[in-house]
């Protein structure tokens, strides 16, 4: 029974859990933004006066299709009322896409380097699109649309972002509408070079910093990499952040669309996010790799160990002899002594003897071939045989044989250490303490390569205000995540899902099933009705009347018996009486 309550409340949790997800959807969109009540009326109202001019009627046809049997999606979007974000404060780049042109976006007319010729050309297509499953009417994105292409495209800032005193905020949404197999959906910030061609954006254009996820084989990133001038020679060197914390498998392949934020202070620290989530937090000086500022101490490259340099830990034992009785020449297998030959051994038998049925081919020239033989086949004699041959002894170990003598292994008393070179000053030591203040950078570009077709890509935003960046992601993203979340399957769908990744739990579900229904049936079967009782209840009294009978039908025939023995005594001894009375009377 405690196993039935315990199903049951598991069953009713993940019922609730289920029912409770829009609302908690709608309500972390809410906290993130931190909305008070006046400014959500506010934004309702407005959202319910552009709801007749945004709506797009031919958007809504091919959203709303109710004879696929998607009335909960139909009924959905149908509610969804779409208003194109507008930052609410000072931004250096916004991008929604949705008046369905790429008029900003300047595409790249140049080739790859080191790439071959009928590869190098940037010619993947880009087109903007609405998403293919959870679309909300009238919202576009930009998306990768060619496979195994080299793609970028670019746009120009409204001004240079210069890294002083404010924070800088990237954000942007991407979905992997197809999954991915390899490639990446990371954005580039272009340096202000004072000389930058955005028709020449190739992968060797100067960027400040890179930022987004990318995918290799089974290795899931999420980038962040930003070049460091190095003050002495001026060379560019790129630092690469630490992994992130959390499994990033999932953004990848769920087919949702997904919020990715970098967020980079003055005072060097940066942190990641995924939907609004911090995935990887860390420091400039400290958690990139390679580090910003070199080691102030190197190895001296013309230190050189000591020829009686002793390194060695332990030593042969130099007062160790070898025993008298140590035998180095001991064989380590012997002949088995104990051995005997097996009965019906064939020593005079080969193991393999010519084929009989063999004939030598019609072309086999002896002078060019050699002399012909039959070839060898496996004696039949011996296939009844425990062997054919010479018999041999198996080998056995030899239980005298040591090896080797070595003596053992005692603590050097001229132990020195492991031997390392001397540390000196180094050379191109440097200390940038403001690795946040990076070169300039005044645009924005997407140089990738990807095996999958169908990234969608929306709502870019680069600001330095995080509140900022917050309220355009519950304007854009939140309303895709709100439409995700209303359109998931129910729990049944989910299991069924779940179950084809992992087919054992099919005996999780037939026991959480199968065990409350047997002990339903074992314990909660309804009584049978009181005709039956009555007459299953008659049956073994009958059954009782019969074997009565058949007993004292056993029992009269027993007490017959014996009144016929008794009355065969009594004729015997009558018997008997007359006979002692005639002889008596004879004599």
């Amino acid at each position: 029974m405690w196993r039935v309550l315990l199903l049951s409340s598991l069953a009713v949790a993940a019922v609730a859990a289920q029912e409770k997800q829009l609302e908690a959807d709608v309500s972390d969109i809410d906290e993130d933004v931190a909305l008070d009540e006046e400014e959500l009326e506010v934004l309702m109202a407005e959202e319910e006066e552009e709801e007749a001019t945004v709506m797009d009627e031919d958007h809504y046809d091919e959203t709303v299709d109710t004879a696929s049997g998607k009335a909960g999606k139909a009924e959905m979007d149908a509610n969804v009322t779409y208003k194109t974000p507008v930052p609410t404060g000072d931004v250096y780049f916004a991008e929604t896409f949705d008046d369905g042109t790429l008029d900003s976006w300047q595409l790249s007319k140049t080739v790859k380097g080191d790439a071959d010729d009928d590869i190098a050309k940037y010619d993947g297509k880009w087109a903007v699109e609405q998403l293919k499953e959870n679309k909300v009417p009238g919202d576009q994105g930009l998306v990768l649309k060619s496979r195994a292409k080299h793609h970028a495209i670019s746009a120009m800032l409204n001004k240079p972002f210069v890294f002083k005193d404010e924070p800088l905020v990237i954000q942007y949404e991407v979905n992997f509408q197809n999954g991915i197999d390899c490639g990446g959906a990371y954005i580039k910030l272009l340096t202000d070079t004072g000389n930058l061609n955005l028709e020449q954006f190739h992968d060797r254009t100067p960027y400040t910093l890179m930022f987004g996820p990318d995918k290799c084989g089974e290795d899931y990133k999420l980038h962040f990499i930003f070049r460091h001038q190095n003050p002495l020679n001026k060379d560019m060197e790129e630092k690469h952040a630490k992994r992130a914390d959390v499994d990033l498998k999932k953004f990848y392949t769920d087919k949702k669309t997904h919020l990715y934020t970098l967020v980079l202070n003055p005072d060097n620290s940066y942190e990641m996010l995924i939907d609004q989530s911090s995935v990887s937090r860390g420091s400039l000086l400290h958690d990139v790799v390679p580090p910003v500022n070199p080691a102030k101490e190197i190895d001296d490259p013309n230190d050189s160990k000591p020829e009686d340099w002793d390194e060695k830990a332990k030593i042969p034992d130099p007062e160790a002899t070898k025993p008298d009785d140590w035998d180095e020449d001991a064989p380590a297998k012997i002949d088995d002594p104990d051995a005997l030959k097996p009965e019906g051994w064939l020593d005079d038998e080969p193991d393999f003897v010519a084929d009989s049925t063999a004939e030598k081919p019609e072309d086999w020239d002896e002078e060019m071939d050699g002399e012909w033989e039959a070839p060898q086949v496996p004696n039949p004699a011996c296939e009844t045989a425990p062997g054919c041959g010479e018999w041999k002894r198996p080998q056995i170990n030899n239980p005298q044989y040591k090896g080797k003598w070595k003596a053992p292994l005692v603590d050097n008393p001229n132990y020195q250490g492991v031997w390392k070179p001397r540390k000196i000053d180094n050379p191109d030591y440097f200390e940038d303490l403001q690795p946040f203040r990076m070169a300039p950078f005044k645009a924005v570009g997407l140089e990738l390569w990807s095996m999958t077709s169908d990234i969608y890509f929306d709502n870019f935003i680069i600001t330095s205000h995080k509140e900022v960046a917050d309220r355009w992601a519950s304007d854009s993203w939140g309303l895709k995540k709100l439409v995700a979340s209303a359109n998931e399957p129910g729990i049944f769908a989910q299991l069924m899902t779940a179950a084809e990744e992992r087919p054992w739990l099919w005996v999780i579900y037939i026991l959480t099933v199968g065990l409350p229904i047997g002990l339903a049936v074992l314990f909660c079967w309804p009584k049978k009705s009181d005709d039956d009782y009555v007459y299953k209840k008659v049956d073994p009294a009958r059954a009782d009347v019969e074997e009565e009978d058949e007993e004292d039908e056993e029992e009269q025939e027993a007490a017959a018996a014996d009144e016929e023995d008794k009355a065969a005594e009594a004729t015997h001894g009558a018997a008997a009486a007359e006979c002692c009375t005639f002889t008596a009377t004879l004599f």
